[in-house]
């Protein structure tokens, strides 16, 4: 038989992984809960330990379980932000090796931010709008003292609009495309020299999710974005 057609041999963690992960799945262990002992575990499945820890240390590292030395794993509740946290090196590897794929997020990143402006715009209460005007306050702040401050107060003011939507995905997704913006070229978030207009845009944005226009929000979003994509080639 041709070595091409052959089914490789699976490791016994491998073996055991999948198997604890449709425990997982089908709520045999639930969030909250603790799986069992390494020794249950290795009567259960009948492999030793090496292979009980490297499956367990896999679900730990894909955002499953918690391991605490001295505990039981525990099983922990997925969330948006904990699953694409797992995939940031990927993301940032392609970005650095792709100029199509970093152009390819920059689209992406006003795509959701214009629509996101606009349900926000139509559901923000007068705590919502406050946190803005307070971030507002601290970016106003920051002018010309502390780049790094100004930009990490930018980039909440962004994720402050995302998580008014209501919708934990919608801000997982934001706030990971602004970081790996951020992380990859601060510059793509930061137009030196422009700060003065970068808060005259975000006050813009401000006013018409205060009043609740929702078509104003999109607009002076898309203004904003296609701004600094005119000027500077960025987003």
């Amino acid at each position: 038989m041709s070595d091409a057609l052959k089914i490789p041999r699976r490791k016994l963690a491998d073996e055991v992984f999948d198997r604890l992960y449709a425990k997982l799945l089908n709520g045999e262990y639930a969030p909250g809960e603790s799986l069992p002992s390494e020794r249950e575990l290795m009567e259960l499945f009948g492999v030793g330990r090496p292979a009980i820890r490297e499956a367990t240390q896999a679900l730990e590292r894909l955002g499953l379980v918690s391991i605490q030395h001295g505990q039981r794993p525990k099983v922990i509740m997925p969330t948006a932000s904990g699953v694409l946290s797992q995939i940031e090196l990927t993301a940032m590897h392609m970005l650095s090796s792709s100029p199509q794929s970093l152009e390819h997020l920059k689209e992406a990143r006003a795509f959701f931010e214009v629509g996101m402006v606009a349900r926000a715009a139509r559901m923000a209460s007068d705590v919502d709008i406050a946190t803005l005007e307070g971030l507002l306050e601290q970016q106003r702040a920051e002018l010309n003292r502390d780049a790094q401050a100004f930009i990490k107060t930018d980039m909440a003011f962004h994720a402050a609009i995302a998580e008014i939507t209501g919708n934990p995905i919608f801000a997982a997704v934001s706030r990971a495309m602004l970081d790996w913006l951020a992380n990859f070229h601060a510059s793509l978030l930061h137009w030196k020299g422009n700060e003065h207009l970068t808060l005259e845009e975000h006050e813009r944005i401000l006013s018409a999710i205060r009043v609740h226009d929702e078509a104003l929000a999109t607009n002076e979003m898309r203004a904003h974005l296609d701004r600094a994509r005119r000027l500077y080639n960025l987003t």
